[in-house]
């Protein structure tokens, strides 16, 4: 059984004024998801990602197509109790408090008065809300609201989660937090399905990802067999590193920038390895700061299937 189906999955709406046009949001999306893995589903904003998702939890319903959740279809009261969400722009009532909210989503789920507390500190303790948890969600900044809406997406300890931009509004302990919690609920045997339009999220946690542009799939599989994200160079920072040293190295770089007294970001070609350079700038007593690959974006992925869809249409017309 797939945790997760989606066969020919379609959404139109209706757009304009007072002639109204067909607006195809989302085109025959067909993938599947398997029990245990964490599954990216990737795309710039206004691929279509947050359609697909409310199409899976049928807060919308599909033009064609169908889904199916825990091998139930989309909607099944009894599949949905087994499922978290969390949407792209939760929103929660002001006036209660961290802990107020999950316990009485807890209630929801037909937890008992002191099974609701304990899982509420529980979740709260995990996603990263301390003493806050007292204070009244109006006074919570974007990113703890964040936190708390991936808190009440596991109150029922789901078997499959499905995670709307889960990173939005989080700063990077917050990002590394919500990793951590990812791969902690894939230890434990649940299903992950988040969307993003951040490669790297994808890269720290994914099994495997999907790739989706104005509405279709243009790649799935493994980031790391996509041959159009592989590294085409490397962005290394080095502190330490005196004027001398670095005009010696000029020659295997494609660009040096100094940032600062005694620090410089090399830009290096992606056909030889950093190990070595790298090696003769610590020996020589440089400092590493970050090494970074350096890979075409998700637009410019997107642009050159764009761009390759057209080309060959063309050519059939020809």
């Amino acid at each position: 059984m797939h945790a997760l189906v989606a066969d020919e999955l379609t959404k139109d709406y209706a757009v304009g004024f007072w002639r109204k046009r067909p607006y195809r949001a989302l085109d025959r999306l067909t993938l599947t998801v398997e029990p245990g893995e964490v599954f990216g589903f990737l795309g710039p904003n206004g691929a279509g990602k947050t359609t697909t998702l409310k199409l899976l939890m049928q807060l919308v319903y599909p033009s064609s197509g169908r889904a199916e959740l825990l091998g139930r279809p989309a909607g099944d009261v009894a599949a949905k109790r087994r499922i978290g969400f969390l949407p792209e722009n939760p929103y929660f009532y002001d006036y209660l408090t961290a802990e107020e909210l999950l316990t009485y989503f807890a209630g929801l789920f037909g937890y008992d008065g002191a099974g609701r507390r304990a899982r509420a500190s529980r979740l709260l303790d995990e996603v990263g809300i301390g003493a806050e948890r007292k204070l009244q969600l109006r006074k919570f900044s974007k990113g703890m609201l964040q936190r708390v809406g991936i808190a009440q997406a596991l109150i029922n300890d789901p078997e499959l989660v499905i995670l709307d931009e889960p990173m939005s509004g989080l700063d990077p302990l917050g990002r590394r937090d919500v990793r951590t919690l990812i791969l902690q609920l894939r230890d434990r045997g649940c299903t992950v399905f988040f969307s993003s339009h951040v490669l790297t999220d994808a890269e720290a946690l994914c099994g495997r990802v999907a790739i989706l542009a104005k509405g279709r799939l243009v790649a799935e599989g493994r980031l790391t067999e996509m041959l159009a994200f592989e590294a085409r160079g490397w962005e290394l920072i080095v502190a330490n590193v005196d004027l001398r040293l670095a005009g010696t190295i000029g020659n295997r770089a494609r660009r040096i920038i100094r940032i600062g007294p005694d620090r410089y970001q090399l830009e290096l070609p992606g056909d030889s390895p950093p190990d070595q350079l790298l090696g003769e700038l610590t020996a020589a007593g440089a400092r590493l700061v970050s090494l970074n690959p350096i890979r075409a974006t998700l637009e410019d992925f997107f642009v050159e299937q764009v761009a390759a869809a057209r080309d060959d249409a063309e050519g059939r017309r020809l």
